[in-house]
Parts: C-alpha cells; structure tokens; sequence
C-alpha cells in the first residue's frame, strides 16, 4: 500500500481527480454566478411586494396592489438589463468607461432621472393607448394592466437572455394594447397613437444612423484625413464637444426635465444654443492644452473625445431614467389609483413609493443583467472607438429632439443601436470607397476575391438580422401573450 502510494503513477491519478475537482468547482461558480443575480432580483421583487403591503394592508383589495407592485419591479429589473445598454454600450466599446464604470454612472444617473424628473410619459402608457372607459369595471382595468406588466417583462426577458436590445416602450405598447383588445375588443385601441408608433420603427433608426453617419463623415474628411490631425482637431474638438453639449442641454430640457420647467421648443432651442456656445468657448484653450505634445496619428485623437463621450452617457442615462421609467410604473400606478379609488378614467398621479420601485429596480437590472447587451451595443455589432461612440450618442439626442419637434414617438433603443448601425455601415461604405480609390490609382493593385470582402464587411449581419427581427416582433408579440395573460386572469378570477 505504502508502494502505491510513493508511486508516480498514483501521483498522476490524484493530480487528474483533483483538476477534476478544481474544473467542477469552476463549472459550479460559472452555473452559480447567473443564479445570484437571479436570487437578488427574486429578494427585490418580494421586498416591491412587501412595501406595497406597508402601504396598502388596511384596504381590502391589498393583495391585487401586492402583486401589481411585484410585476412592476419585475419589468423595472428587465428595463435596467436590457435599455440601458444603448446608453453605457458605445462608451464601453470605446473604452472610454470601464463596464464598472459605466454601470456606477448609470445607477447614480438614472435613479436621478427617474425620482427627480420621471413619470411624465405614464399618462401616454396607461390612458393613450386604449380608451379606459371601454373596460367597463375598475377590476378590468386593472386584470388589463396587470397582464400588460407580465406580457411587457416576459417579453423583455426573453428579448436579453437572446441578446437583442428591444424597445421596452413598445413591449409595454404591446401589452397594453394586447389586453386592451382582449378585454373590450379592437375599437378600444387608439389606432393613431399606434399607427405613429408603428411609424417610429422606421424612423428611429433610419434617422439616428443617418445623423451619426453625418457626424462621423464630418470627424473623418474635417480630422482624420486631414496631414496635420492635430491642428484640425484643435479647430473641429471644441466645436464638436461645443454642439454636444447644446444639444444635450435642449435633451435634458425637453425630454429629462420638462415636468419641473414647462418650457416650448424656441426656449429650449434657445436654451441650447447659448449652452452650447459656451462650452465651445471654454474647450478652445482645453483642447489647445490637451493635444500638447500629442502625436500626429489617430490613436492621439481618442484622448480627446474621451471625457464628452463620458458625459454625455451620464446625461443619456438621466433622460432616460426620467422617460423610460415610465415603462415600468405606468401600469402599476393605473392600478394602484384604480384599487384605491374605483377611478380609472381620469389622469394618474404616481405615488412616490411606485417611482422609487422603477428607480431601484432599473438599476438592480443593470448590475445584474446588462453586462451582456452593454457588449452587444457596445462592440459586438461594429467597433467603436471615442470618435464613433461620440457620433452614435450626439445622435441620439438629435434624434430625439427632431422626433419631438415633428411630434413623432420614437424608441430610445431603436435610435441608439440605428445609430451604431449607421456609423458602421458609413465605415462599409467609406472603406469600400478608398479601396476603389487606390485601385484606380494603382491599377495593379491586389483585389480581394468577393467572399473575402463579404467577410471583411465591418457589421455583423447575424445581429442585424436578429436585432431588426426582434424589433418587427416586439408589439405584436407582447400584444398576444398579454392577451393570453389577460384571458386567463379572468378566468381564474370568475
């Protein structure tokens, strides 16, 4: 025995059961580490429930306000792990954030946007789409937007586990209009609200690429292709960074904080322009003083852009936490105000324990579950560097405001992945350019066979695909399951 065990064979044998043991417990941690964040979310939903409890277990329907304030945070879990990648994704694919990074700004930005200027599209979600006095009863009404809450998370959840960043606005759309059909038929469906947000699938993208296609010709012919980078940069930077902040000043005026300051489109244009004239004063010396020393290749240009792309996905975030959390309280605070008073026809007002579910819940989805979609916006459709991340976040904001002034409802998600998906297909189409360019210049030049240059194309068509697909499926997809959902609640409940 003592043999055996001096031998090195037996030696060899322990080392492979112990790499065994240790590839076990490696596989155990991997399998565990998507179950902590499914236990913490399952922790927050209970404590959503418990605090409605707090609030409401004196009323006699409590338990209905309970599990409404459950599927809220449920989908405020989905809203943080799948939108807010199309805030935080172009800054970490360029690198100007680290994922921690971006997620840290993101919690602290979005819960400000969300208990500070949040709430003012709830009206638009419950009451816009369908005509509430078409449900007939109080508890209609409120089956109606429960199913719409648990149609708008499933759907959302299954749109992250495939990783297609999907519009949470239309997913809730879907619900609500699912239910509503099911519940008093199809002439309880605002069709021209519906038809402009079926318009919206269209425009938001195709707009948001083309402007940060625009801007990113602009970087490229005005910086990049010019002999001495540096010195253009210095003229170009400040302007550039001085029209971001413009635009982001009207953003934030128009959209984040609205409810605090009732301003008209002029004053915010207005507002903009001064801002923005500002700052292009103020980053005249900074960037003078920042490309000292600095290298006449591209790689020095990045530095440049790193800070505005910082800032601007902190000011994206808060717009967003403000807009979007709508998305997940809209419905709930329909059916709390219906549970509390029988009234379901006249405007909601949102009870401050309701917005601080949709905040906290948005960003415990992110730090969960957004790691994945931040990298799917973020590097795995195109490669982003500071100069593309800065076109696709400019972009968004245009975009929004454009939308705004034409009074057309646009999705935060479609624009900003349109956006990636235009600077990538401007980069396509400008190296395809060059490459004809210098084949006209040097004749003899080497060409690529067409499937090597298919497989050099510098957007991933697999997500393209995926990505539009999903979006096409969204409404009505959330649309049939609410139904679903719907049918069966009032089944059950007689």
């Amino acid at each position: 025995m003592a043999e055996d065990q001096g031998d090195p064979r037996h030696l060899d044998t322990l080392d492979r059961d112990l790499a065994r043991y240790s590839n076990l417990e490696a596989a155990t941690a991997y399998v565990a580490r998507p179950m902590i964040g499914v236990g913490i979310s399952f922790v927050f939903i209970l404590f959503a429930g418990i605090a409605a409890m707090l609030f409401f277990g004196q009323e006699s329907n409590s338990a209905i306000v309970v599990i409404a304030a459950c599927l809220g945070a449920y989908m405020a879990l989905n809203i943080g792990a799948n939108d807010v990648a199309n805030n935080m994704g172009p800054a970490v694919g360029a690198n100007a954030l680290s994922m921690g990074g971006a997620i840290a700004i993101a919690i602290v930005f979005e819960s400000a946007g969300a208990l500070i200027a949040g709430g003012d599209v709830v009206k638009t979600v419950a009451k816009g789409i369908i005509a509430p006095e078409s449900m007939g009863t109080p508890a209609t009404f409120i089956w109606a937007m429960m199913a719409a809450l648990l149609s708008a998370a499933l759907w959302v959840n299954l749109a992250t586990y495939v990783g297609a960043p999907v519009s949470t606005t239309h997913s809730v759309v879907g619900g609500v209009m699912g239910a509503g059909i099911a519940a008093a038929g199809f002439g309880a469906v605002n069709w021209a609200t519906m038809s402009g947000i079926a318009a919206s699938w269209v425009i938001s993208p195709v707009l948001g690429g083309a402007i940060a296609a625009f801007f990113l010709w602009v970087i490229k012919s005005r910086i990049i292709y010019q002999d001495d980078k540096i010195a253009a940069a210095r003229r170009w930077v400040p302007l550039l960074v001085g029209i971001m902040a413009g635009v982001f000043a009207a953003y934030l005026a128009l959209k984040g904080l609205k409810k605090i300051f009732k301003i008209d489109l002029p004053t915010v244009l207005l507002i903009g322009a001064v801002i923005g004239g500002l700052v292009w004063a103020v980053m005249i010396p900074v960037i003078r003083k920042q490309s000292e020393g600095l290298e006449n290749r591209n790689k020095s240009l990045k530095v440049l852009f790193g800070v505005p792309l910082v800032v601007s996905a902190a000011l994206l975030s808060f717009a967003h936490g403000a807009n979007d959390v709508a998305n997940a309280v809209g419905p709930l605070a329909a059916i709390v105000q219906a549970s509390q008073s029988g009234n379901f026809t006249d405007a909601i007002g949102i009870p401050g324990w309701v917005m601080v579910i949709g905040a906290f819940g948005i960003s415990f989805g992110l730090f969960l579950f957004g790691p994945k979609l931040i990298r799917m916006v973020g590097g795995q459709i195109t490669k982003l560097n500071p100069m593309r991340a800065y076109c696709v976040a400019l972009s968004a904001a245009i975009t929004v405001i454009v939308a705004s002034w034409l009074g057309l409802p646009v999705s935060s998600t479609h624009i900003a992945v349109g956006a990636v998906f235009g600077v990538g297909f401007f980069r396509e189409w400008d190296a395809e350019r060059r490459i004809k360019k210098a084949r006209l210049a040097t004749p003899d030049r080497i060409s690529y066979p067409p499937e090597e240059r298919a497989r050099r194309k510098l957007v991933r068509r697999s997500h393209f695909m995926t990505i539009i697909a999903a979006w096409i499926i969204t409404v009505p997809s959330a649309a049939i399951l609410s139904a679903v959902i719907f049918v069966l609640i009032r089944t059950v409940m007689g």
